[in-house]
């Protein structure tokens, strides 16, 4: 039986890296995205071309009906949910000083980033607790937090501040769902080649150039995709509520 990974914010990016190899590793892939399937068909394509038992679900981690519709509906489907990968997050629309930042930006960001990844983490991990053992785990939950978690950007701080907070998602439910045999971990990508860095795409090639990343090239979203699939494998059985750095090295202190 094929074991069942849910990716939030799957259609492209980093999500669908991240889908792309667990589909190759095995998993039927069933994604969660705000995205119209026919902007992203070729992407998906791909994945229907390893497994054309994946799924795809247009709605948000934001909204509660939503969400409980598209887990139902996965359940129905394909019996268990074996992974969660929580990677659907925004950046703010307009950054902005901190001293400017508005509330609808803050509430934009935080509610997806952080209240978003909790539901859908709640929701699920309630679901898997119903769930057999499949050797020495029910499931496995992976959040894709940022080197933001812990790098100051004050022209956007709420994607800070919401990162952060995945931090301290990760620990809470790592401690809460060990006993239930459900392991939480945390990947946090540095500079990633995504949509989301174009619009920084020319400043951040310049700090790879001047040296700043150890590793001196952009990190992709296969990068990701490969930390996620050893996290959820059954190599990865002895260790929860920890993360991985995905960031060239950037997160190292020099002098």
């Amino acid at each position: 039986m094929k074991k069942t990974a849910i990716i939030t914010g799957g259609s492209r990016g980093i999500g669908f890296g991240i889908a792309k190899q667990l589909v190759e590793d095995g998993y039927t892939a069933a994604i969660l995205d705000k995205n119209e399937l026919k902007d992203y068909h070729e992407n998906f394509n791909q994945l229907t071309a390893i497994n054309p038992d994946c799924m795809y679900y247009q709605g948000s981690i934001t909204d509660k009906q939503e969400r409980e519709e598209f887990v139902s509906r996965v359940v129905e489907r394909y019996g268990r949910i074996d992974v969660l990968v929580n990677n659907a997050g925004v950046a703010p629309k307009v950054r902005m000083d901190i001293l400017e930042m508005t509330e609808e930006s803050f509430d934009y960001v935080v509610g997806t980033n952080l209240r978003g990844t909790m539901f859908m983490t709640q929701l699920v991990a309630r679901q898997m607790i119903q769930q057999p053992w499949e050797g020495e785990k029910r499931g496995t939950i992976i959040n894709i937090g940022s080197a933001s978690t812990t790098v100051s950007s004050t022209n956007r701080g709420e994607y800070c501040m919401s990162k952060a907070g995945v931090f301290m998602l990760t620990t809470l439910f790592a401690d809460r769902l060990a006993e239930e045999g459900i392991l939480v971990h945390e990947v946090r990508p540095g500079v990633i080649d995504t949509d989301m860095t174009k619009v920084v795409h020319e400043k951040y090639s310049r700090m790879i150039e001047e040296g700043l990343f150890p590793i001196k090239r952009w990190g992709y979203p296969e990068d990701i995709g490969n930390v996620v699939s050893l996290m959820c494998s059954d190599r990865f059985v002895y260790t929860t509520g920890n993360y991985v750095d995905v960031d060239g090295g950037f997160h190292i202190r020099k002098m």
